[in-house]
This record gives C-alpha cells, structure tokens and sequence, in this order.
C-alpha cells in the first residue's frame, strides 16, 4: 500500500465496485449544496486506508487560478454529489476538506487538474494529490492504440463525454454557462445557486466515475504508472515555490514487474525555463510556430501561464532526457534574440 506521501497508481475497480451501465449513467442522483462540513460524508473528511474511495472531482470559480476566486467544489460520490460552496462556506468549509485531496486514500477523478490545483495551492494551502486525469488518460490510451503521442490535452471535457467509448451523450449546456460566463464573469459568485448552476456544477463532475472505470478497464500497467506520474506532475506544474517541490508527494516508483529486459520506461520530469520578460512572444512565435517545432522534435508537453500568469515561465513534462532536449532547443531560441 502506497504511503500517504507518495503518489499510488490507479486503484483497479474490483468486483464490488463495478461501473455502471448507460441507463444508470443517466438516472438522477441527489445533489447536496454544501455550506458546512458536517454534511460532507464521513469517509471524505477522515481518509482511511480501510475506507479508501475513487472520487469525482472539478472546481468552479472566477478567473480560476492562483489569484481568481474559487466559488464551488464539486465531489462525486456512487450515491450522491456535493457542491461545496466555497462562498457561503468560506475557508474553513475548504481547508475542511484539505486532508481528502491531499490524501493517498481518496482519488480524485478530474479532467485537466492543472489550474484547480493552482487555486487549491495559492488560495488554500492544499496541495491536491492522487488525481486521475481523464485528459491524460484519454492520451495514454491513444498511445496504446498505436498512435503517436498525443497532447495530454488532445481531448476536451465536452469531446471526451461525447466518445461512444466512454460515455456517448451530448453536452450542449456546457456551452451555454460558457457563454454566460463570458457575459459575466463572475457568473458562479452569485448567491443562492440558481438551479442552472446546480445542474452545470453536478453535470461537470456526474460522469467522471463512469468514465474512470471504463479508461481504467483499458490501460495496461506501464499506462496505469505513466497516469500517476503525470497526474503529480500536472498538479505541480503552475504550483511554482522555492523548495522545489520538496513539501509535495513524491513521484510514484517505477514497478518491479516493469523493469524487465532493460525495457523500464524512464522517469518523467517537470521543468520550469525562465523567460526574459517580454520574449515570451518571440519564444513561441507566430501562431506558436516555435513551441510546435519543439514538440515534433521531443516527447514532452510544454506549457505556459498565459494571462492567468505564472509570466515568463515555461513548464516542460514528460521523459528526462526530451525534456532536457526540450529545455536546450528553447534555450537557443532565446539566445538568438541577442
């Protein structure tokens, strides 16, 4: 059994746990809006390694990042969903929930973990861990099929949903908080939630356990490990600090069992290039013409902070010795500017 402080790979469904079918996918289940954590399920709130749970997880908020604000968590339980109602319920509703997402003992299904975890980091002092990122899963399974490398953001929530492999239904009311988000960004600020709200909140997080057995039921081991490392790095990425990550979980060991042949996969590692200010542009170039010769020539992911910042930092995932390439490539760039 995995250490509270260091990553586990994916807990495998077992036979008491077994996914649902498209019928009950769709059958309604109670929502709660949550205000104080004492309506949180017991289980969430103590994680124990003989009670452990698989989880959807998604936040909402304005301009969600290390200085937006972070309005509602939800968690997807077999039984039930909760909205916690980070307004209503303020920071001690949220640092309530702390020792769950930080948990070994709790996974956090979630789709692209990497500005939630930013907020949960800059905003509550919690750094978010055992996540199963459907993005990246979706990826991994791609790359068993035989296709390249995908992006590990190759897939949106709404495509994902949409696959007849995974869940097969349309999820046209996304776009439609979308576009009232973008006519009012501070549309989930607003007290009481409004049932359009609740729907939207509990929809972004109902399907995702169905989603994570049926992903799960198709990657391999070597797949299995690669989830758990990337979904550590992902929640580091825009978590920059000054320790290096030292108070974080440690990456999950490559298993025994995969070490065969001199065939072991090879660790992967999270990098941040500093840019000089004012060169991000020219670093990734017309219509990122740059940053994708980069990417065709190395196996990593590259990200940046874009308007939600960090500024001026380039973050760098995936196999040591392509991220290294990637880092020297990207630091040529630079040095031609002078």
């Amino acid at each position: 059994m995995a250490s509270p402080h260091q990553a586990p790979t994916p807990l495998l469904p077992d036979s008491g746990d077994k996914p649902c079918n498209n019928e009950e996918l769709l059958s309604p289940v109670p929502i709660h809006v949550v205000t104080s954590a004492r309506q949180l399920p017991a289980e969430f709130l103590e994680p124990s390694p003989e009670k452990q749970l698989v989880i959807g997880f998604d936040c909402e908020g304005v301009d969600l990042c290390r200085h937006g604000t972070l309005c509602i968590m939800q968690l997807a339980f077999p039984d039930a969903i909760y909205l916690v109602d980070a307004i209503e319920g303020g920071e001690m509703l949220v640092k309530a929930c702390k020792p769950a997402l930080e948990s070994s003992y709790i996974t956090k299904v979630i789709h692209d973990c990497k500005r939630d975890s930013e907020a949960l980091y800059f905003q509550f002092g919690i750094k978010l861990h055992n996540v199963v990122d459907s993005q990246i899963a979706y990826s991994l399974i791609k790359e068993q099929e035989g296709q390249k490398r995908v992006p590990d953001d190759y897939i949106s929530f709404v495509g994902l949903l949409a696959d007849p492999q995974y869940c097969g239904i349309s999820y046209v009311e996304k776009e439609e908080v979308r576009t009232l988000m973008r006519q009012d960004p501070n549309f989930w600020k607003y007290r009481p939630l409004s049932e359009l709200m609740i729907r939207a909140a509990a929809d972004d997080v109902r399907f995702l356990l169905f989603v994570y057995h049926k992903m799960v039921e198709k990657l391999n081991q070597r797949s299995l490990w690669y989830l758990a490392v990337r979904g550590v790095l992902y929640c580091r990425c825009f978590c920059i600090n000054d320790n290096n990550y030292a108070d974080w979980a440690t990456l999950p060991p490559v298993p025994d069992d995969l070490i065969v042949n001199e065939n072991a996969p090879e660790q992967e590692v999270l990098s941040v290039l500093d840019v000089p200010p004012g060169k991000m542009g020219r670093v990734i170039g017309r219509r990122g013409v740059n940053i994708l010769s980069v990417k065709e020539s190395c196996n990593a992911e590259i990200f940046f902070g874009g308007d939600k910042g960090p500024p001026d930092k380039i973050f760098i995932i995936g196999p040591a010795k392509q991220v290294r390439k990637a880092e020297a490539m990207l630091r040529g760039r630079m040095l031609e500017m002078y």
